[in-house]
């Protein structure tokens, strides 16, 4: 056999060793986004502690965690929100599920004033999960020097301090029954650069690295440690941004999907549509990536400055 033909076998070999791995990969996709089955969380306890509960994807779970039988611990800066929000639930479950709240104001609080507060909240309850998923975000694009210190200094406290001392308030219990769920909500914003918006994206790239580090410490302890990855969700964070099935879901919609991966992978992206967008994306160069994105957040912020100058007139 001449070396022609054994270069040909080889890369005919290699290329059909490379589509065996794409079939493999995309069948194991479509398995764990429609067809994996979700866990039982109330296996992890009876009681599920959620931060930032009271609008956008935070309360969006917590109604999905009620109607699995979950109690619920809400956590939140607003006492009337809060009060608002347990009321609905109560109204839509009945007395399926009981309601605890809690008020911190995250940007406001020290974390060893977080610590004592959802220690003291959740004392006698078999807390099985914690979500994470207070945060803030900027008012508007804008470069780094434009973003003031009180607006700079809330994303740190409240995207990065109170779900670390949050975390640090749930474990003791977790770890003394060996099983608990800890999912901290972080951002697309985190998986590639976020001209504009640099503080929010390097927070939320804090709970990624976080989530996946603890993660491993604590998974032979029985407790599974997650970050997820929602690329655009039509909440109040995203002004303007209208719900679209398959571009952008609501709150309730990705909600849904939200539940089904508690307990699975360390990082993930849960929301299918998300899912495809991001495949897409990482398959750019990173040139290419890098110019649309910075070139997108320019326009917003043209047509942002453009609608102050309109008001200021």
């Amino acid at each position: 056999m001449e070396l022609q033909d054994l270069i040909l076998i080889a890369a005919t070999s290699l290329g059909l060793l490379s589509l065996c791995k794409a079939f493999i990969n995309f069948l194991r996709w479509v398995w764990v986004m429609f067809f994996r089955p979700p866990k039982n969380l109330k296996e992890y306890g009876s009681w599920a502690v959620i931060t930032g509960s009271t609008d956008g994807i935070g309360k969006a779970l917590a109604f999905e965690l009620g109607s699995k039988g979950l109690n619920l611990v809400l956590v939140g800066r607003s006492p009337s929100k809060l009060e608002a929000t347990s009321k609905e639930i109560h109204e839509k479950y009945g007395g399926k599920v009981e309601t605890k709240s809690i008020v911190i104001d995250f940007a406001k609080s020290s974390g060893e004033e977080i610590c004592k507060m959802i220690e003291g909240g959740i004392r006698g309850l078999d807390v099985g999960i914690l979500i994470n998923n207070a945060g803030v975000a900027y008012p508007y694009v804008m470069y780094f020097h434009e973003v003031e210190l009180e607006v700079m200094e809330s994303h740190v406290k409240v995207n990065i301090d109170a779900a670390t001392w949050a975390t640090r308030s749930v474990l003791p219990g977790m770890l003394k029954k060996k099983k608990g769920a800890i999912l901290n909500i972080g951002s697309g914003s985190s998986l590639s650069s976020y001209p504009l918006g640099a503080v929010y994206a390097a927070t939320k790239a804090y709970l990624a690295m976080f989530s996946r580090s603890i993660g491993l410490e604590y998974r032979q302890h029985g407790i599974d440690i997650q970050c997820q990855i929602p690329l655009f969700v039509a909440t109040k964070m995203i002004r303007g941004l209208k719900a679209s099935p398959m571009l952008v879901p609501s709150p309730e919609t990705y909600s849904k999907a939200s539940i089904r991966w508690i307990g699975y992978e360390h990082i993930c992206i849960p929301y299918w549509t998300h899912s495809v967008q991001w495949f897409i994306m990482h398959g750019l160069p990173d040139a290419l990536l890098d110019w649309c994105t910075l070139d997108y957040y320019l326009k917003v912020r043209q047509r942002r400055l453009k609608k102050m100058m309109r008001v200021k007139q």
